[in-house]
């Protein structure tokens, strides 16, 4: 009997097929469970709609009682993944993706675009789930989460390089602009090109090496892998204190 019921209770979690009216419905991508239900997540609806919002709703119009949004477990337009016009529904695929390039935020499928479609690193240094718009736009914290949490600002593909201020496109000619050199190294890296990967190696590390101090850690492949030698985040004293060996310094 206790299997029974446990049966039905694991399908109740798992299966579309129990949703109540007004639940998410059959696709539950960009949702998490929090404890009674399945909720959309903070990355559903962070991005951009392609189109303009009002054809979006004409094109996606919301399930009653209202529109997608973090937190809730409203009902997903049923046109952003199936022909159908009850749930639990099958997903027609060429919709979904039709829906994630015209309207991933009317859709809630933002988590779903190719700007936050990626692998956050094993060990970040903070907590991507908790991760809010205002530090994905700070020059504080961006360039952080551009490299261990990029699904959560929709950063994924940067590589970890990104501007820390994010209007410096909008004059380029700051790059080149004598006694800004200073600053664009540090918040413009991306526009001006000064990321890692696009400069010359950091003097702190030398090709002419023969020998390296030890590693006085033992994670020290664990943290190059997520960035420790390459990060600025990091001081050079820093790597050669823990990871020398491994960060080739000498």
């Amino acid at each position: 009997m206790f299997s029974v019921i446990l049966s039905i209770l694991l399908a109740t979690w798992i299966s579309p097929e129990f949703h109540v009216e007004g639940a998410v419905g059959s696709d539950l991508n960009c949702t998490t469970y929090n404890g009674t239900a399945f909720v959309y997540s903070n990355t559903a609806t962070i991005c951009a709609n392609v189109i303009s919002d009002a054809a979006c709703a004409v094109l996606y119009p919301a399930v009653s009682p209202g529109t997608v949004a973090p937190g809730n477990d409203n009902g997903r337009p049923l046109t952003c993944y199936t022909t159908a016009t009850a749930t639990p529904a099958a997903i027609v695929q060429d919709m979904k993706t039709a829906a994630i390039a015209d309207c991933p935020a009317t859709c809630g499928y933002c988590c779903e675009t190719s700007a936050y479609d990626c692998a956050n690193v094993a060990y970040p240094r903070l907590d991507c789930s908790t991760i809010t718009s205002a530090q994905c736009l700070s020059a504080t914290w961006r360039t952080i989460i551009a490299e261990d949490c990029p699904s959560a600002c929709g950063l994924c593909g940067s590589n970890g390089c990104v501007d820390a201020v994010v209007d410096c496109a909008n004059d380029v000619s700051i790059c080149t602009t004598v006694g800004m050199q200073d600053f664009v190294n540090t918040y413009c890296q991306y526009t001006c090109g000064r990321c890692a990967s696009s400069t010359t190696t950091s003097s702190g590390s030398s090709s002419t090496c023969t020998s390296y101090a030890a590693d006085s850690s033992t994670a020290c492949a664990d943290w190059a892998a997520n960035g420790f030698c390459t990060n600025t985040f990091y001081t050079t004293a820093q790597r050669m204190a823990y990871c020398a060996t491994t960060c080739k310094l000498c």
